[in-house]
């Protein structure tokens, strides 16, 4: 758990002395970058919210995915196509796992990764980018039917229009082939999980 946390920190705080991340630092809202700081305290409360609540879904693989500890994933082994599902743990339900399995992809674009739900109900697509071995997330959620949704910056706490498709988020590898994406909610839940396998 240390190394996990440690990882976050310094995604987070470390932004002005990494040239890499001073791309996405100057896309996101101050907002998003708070909640990315905030990520370890709102991790711990999502889990404990978890564990002593009522939920829907498998809560033995919320234990499985969460208490791995994270680590670091080189781009390449992050390429190509994976299976992915995502939970909700905190705020409306304790905890919520979906059983279904979805498409998702990693590919080189515009110079440099871009992460994609490409199926389900919920959807996503953003950018990662490299920070101590982990990798920051930056993009946006997308319901089916709708446009695809880009990163918009735009924050309610900076006095503008709502924006709750915006997404930060962490992303470390728990395993072979296994990461682990971290996204501070904004609506119904404490925090958003995605797994990926493959």
């Amino acid at each position: 758990m240390v190394r996990v946390h440690s990882v976050i920190l310094a995604a987070a705080l470390a932004v002005a002395a990494t040239p890499a991340l001073a791309g996405w630092k100057e896309q996101a809202a101050p907002a998003d970058i708070e909640r990315l700081v905030q990520l370890p305290q709102i991790r711990e409360a999502a889990i404990a919210d978890a564990q002593h609540g009522d939920g829907r879904g498998d809560l033995s693989a919320v234990a499985r995915v969460m208490n791995a500890e994270g680590r670091g994933v080189p781009a390449g082994a992050l390429m190509g196509n994976w299976r992915c599902r995502q939970m909700k743990l905190g705020r409306m339900a304790s905890y919520m796992v979906y059983d279904a399995w979805f498409s998702c992809n990693v590919r080189p674009y515009n110079g440099g990764l871009l992460l994609q739900k490409m199926n389900g109900s919920q959807r996503f697509v953003g950018f990662l980018f490299p920070e101590n071995g982990a990798w920051v997330y930056l993009g946006a959620s997308s319901a089916r039917g709708e446009p695809w949704h880009n990163y918009s910056g735009a924050s309610p706490s900076l006095g503008a229009q709502v924006t709750p498709d915006d997404q930060i988020g962490l992303l470390t590898g728990i395993g072979n082939n296994h990461l682990r994406l971290e996204i501070p909610a904004v609506q119904e839940s404490l925090l958003d999980v995605v797994e990926f396998t493959r």
